[in-house]
């Protein structure tokens, strides 16, 4: 076992003794290489389930880096490029003023849909038909492509659409035969997750204090936090479908294809991100010339929707406050907590898989980056 191997494992070991965490896994990849795969805890606290190395973790928005890179790889073997109008494949979504979006307004969240109906349930988003003619007759929130605002859940239909269209294939397939496949982890990097698997997951949970946000909650705090705003009957956050631990626990939820989130484990995603930057036991997703092209940032300004400093690529967040914090990272965090980060500078991966909901709250994350950039030294 490897010194950064056996710290990572003492850390995680106490995070789950400790009670600061149910179950986890983290991966680290450095230049092409898993040096770090380690697991601590339970996956289901209702059986004693343990987390193993291949237990799936829904990780909300972690996920948007694996539709990100879906596609890149379709970009790369020119199947669609950047600036292709997403009308141009989906003639439907060019009312009201969204002709000249472009497959690059989607990746950098400039689209200017960020919202979906008020009303809208859980059971809509596993509707992938419904979803997508919504946004189809959506109306945008500002001029495509002059600000950006984050696409919490419409991200997903919209850029997985786009790969429908453009490979007559839904998305999870794309990515099993185009990226996990070919990477050998197509059993523990999906979208909608086959009926067979159903029971790998883990079970998530709310953490301590966890405050459940009652739609009269939400309401006021609409008037504060631009995330919550509703625009002609349109948010970001629709209320009945936020990505609580019940929510991800949902078998509807986890089986469709809602690909603003994934179902991964830690060494899956790293594993992804290691062959962005390097060939992997054979494989490289891109090219170092389209590697530098999406990770370069496109945007930095003040989100729409959120209210805060953006930093974005093309589909990757840049940058991520913290002990690994800097111009060359690039990936995304989900809501819960978990996350995946690259860095063009070191070769190194980190990712975070978990089962406790900390909302907004990544210290686990940044605990193990801490680790991580003391045991591989100096960038």
């Amino acid at each position: 076992m490897t010194d950064i191997q056996r710290q990572t494992q003492d850390a995680i070991d106490l995070l789950v003794e400790s009670d600061a965490e149910r179950g986890l896994q983290v991966a680290v990849y450095h230049r092409g290489e898993l040096v770090v795969d380690a697991v601590a805890g339970q996956a289901d606290p209702v059986t004693g389930r343990p987390v193993t190395p291949d237990t799936p973790f829904h990780v909300t928005s972690t996920g948007k880096g694996v539709t990100s890179t879906v596609v890149h790889v379709l970009v790369e073997r020119g199947v669609l490029t950047y600036d292709t109008p997403v009308a141009e494949l989906w003639p439907e979504f060019g009312a009201h003023g969204k002709e000249r979006v472009t497959v690059r307004h989607v990746l950098n969240h400039s689209a200017g849909v960020p919202g979906l109906p008020q009303d809208t349930t859980p059971e809509d988003l596993t509707d992938w038909n419904k979803m997508c003619a919504a946004l189809a007759g959506a109306t945008p929130w500002w001029e495509p492509g002059t600000r950006t605002g984050y696409h919490a859940q419409s991200f997903g239909y919209l850029a997985g659409e786009i790969v429908r269209r453009a490979t007559g294939r839904p998305i999870s397939q794309v990515l099993r035969d185009e990226v996990a496949g070919p990477l050998g982890v197509q059993d523990e990097l999906f979208f909608g997750v086959p009926a067979s698997e159903l029971g790998r997951p883990a079970r998530m949970e709310e953490a301590a204090g966890g405050m459940e946000l009652t739609p009269d909650m939400i309401a006021a705090m609409a008037e504060q936090v631009p995330f919550f705003r509703v625009v002609d009957g349109w948010t970001a956050a629709p209320p009945a479908a936020l990505p609580t631990a019940a929510y991800c626990n949902r078998e509807d939820v986890l089986a469709a294809d809602i690909p603003a989130g994934g179902v991964m484990t830690a060494r899956a995603v790293a594993r992804m991100y290691a062959a962005l930057m390097d060939e992997v036991d054979g494989v490289r997703l891109i090219s170092p010339e389209r590697l530098r092209e999406v990770t370069t940032a496109t945007i930095s300004e003040v989100d729409e929707v959120t209210g805060a400093p953006a930093t974005r690529g093309l589909g990757y967040d840049i940058g991520f406050p913290g002990p690994l914090d800097s111009p060359t990272l690039f990936g995304m965090a989900g809501s819960g907590g978990t996350a995946a980060y690259a860095d063009t500078a070191t070769g190194t991966v980190v990712a975070v898989a978990k089962n406790r909901v900390t909302a907004g709250d990544y210290s686990t994350f940044h605990h193990v980056g801490a680790l991580v950039a003391k045991a591989l030294g100096p960038r």
